[in-house]
């Protein structure tokens, strides 16, 4: 038990909307051996519109100061860098804070209306663990001209090292032996890129030896996409690279009822980020319409990396008790409830 310093980043759209709910939850599992004391910062397009900077010094300095940062969502489709490309100030701020290992737990929740046709009451609740700061999404890439035309070609190259790869295999195994995961599922496509998929491959391989007690197997990303789909409760924990992560963990959280259910945590040695993965939905800010379950559940993750234990099992409880009722169900789920009512029935749980 604690008091911890919380950076909130609320950023564009609604992204201040579910930034700010997820703080009233906080909050109200206060007692008094848990504290949270908040500080304010700024990132994205709004504020670029103002300063031009999207990702000011004084927000980094801020997040490399405190015990935890809530993330809101940054960006605003119509506004760009000078030179035409996206304002991503929150992968920005990964990479300048070394924030290596992107951890999305992938749950259905009863109520939670879901595409699948699960029928014999098997659960979905995995994790995907995703190497943050390497692969394609290093940004190295450039045109190549064939005579008077520049853009003939692009090319981009995938960066993988020895040490990124076995230190995210590492920590999906560490997470599986300390929340007591039976299986590590390495996804890759070594079959055909050989040398960088192949080095993540044999990372993992090393390193499951290490971990007897938990087993361990490695899948070929396409098989997986469509396993996931067809029988996702064979999974238990996923690890795997920078875009396959991305990708795979967008797909399976529309699975189970959407963006807004799907929270993520962005780790490094010395600081974390807790998020949701949505983006800022300008078409919705404002209208208090947001669902902000899946920044509730990112303060869960939050609370479970300080160790405050029962306070994440308590707010995940009552999360789960207000969907399965039914009755604050967001526009996003079929529901009328407002943000702030969603907020308000999970709050009464807590309290009950």
């Amino acid at each position: 038990m604690g008091c911890y310093r919380i950076a909130e980043i609320g950023g564009d759209g609604i992204g201040p909307e579910v930034v700010a709910e997820a703080v009233r939850v906080l909050e109200a599992v206060q007692s008094s051996e848990l504290r949270f004391s908040f500080e304010r910062a700024e990132v994205g397009a709004a504020l670029y519109e103002r300063t031009g900077e999207d990702l000011p010094r004084e927000t980094v300095d801020l997040c490399r100061s405190v015990d935890a940062i809530l993330f809101g969502a940054a960006g605003l489709p119509d506004v760009r860098h000078a030179d035409g490309t996206e304002l991503v100030p929150q992968v920005t701020l990964r990479m300048l804070l070394d924030l290596y290992a992107g951890m999305r737990p992938i749950k259905l929740y009863p109520g939670v209306p879901t595409p699948l046709k699960i029928t014999d009451g098997r659960a979905i609740d995995y994790v995907i663990f995703r190497e943050n700061t390497e692969g394609l999404y290093v940004g190295v890439e450039h045109y190549i001209g064939v005579g008077s035309d520049r853009k003939a070609a692009a090319e981009s190259v995938m960066i993988v090292t020895r040490f990124g790869a076995e230190r995210i295999v590492r920590y999906a195994f560490d997470y599986a032996r300390r929340h007591a995961r039976r299986k590590v599922t390495l996804v890759h496509k070594a079959n055909i890129l050989k040398l960088t998929q192949g080095l993540i491959l044999e990372a993992g391989r090393e390193i499951a030896k290490q971990f007897p007690e938990i087993a361990f197997e490695d899948r070929i990303i396409d098989a997986t996409a469509m396993a996931l789909v067809l029988d996702p409760s064979r999974f238990d924990v996923i690890v795997t690279e920078n875009m396959f992560g991305d990708i795979l963990s967008d797909e399976m959280a529309g699975l189970v009822g959407g963006l807004g259910f799907a929270p993520a945590a962005n780790v490094g040695s010395d600081v974390a980020i807790f998020e949701a993965v949505h983006g800022s939905a300008p078409d919705i800010a404002g209208q208090g319409v947001a669902n902000p379950t899946a920044l509730m559940l990112a303060a869960c993750l939050m609370l479970d990396h300080q160790g405050e234990r029962e306070a994440a099992r308590r707010v995940r409880a009552a999360v789960e008790g207000v969907w399965r009722e039914g009755h604050a169900r967001t526009r996003d789920a079929g529901g009328q409830a407002s943000t702030a009512e969603l907020t308000d029935a999970v709050i009464a749980k807590l309290r009950a």
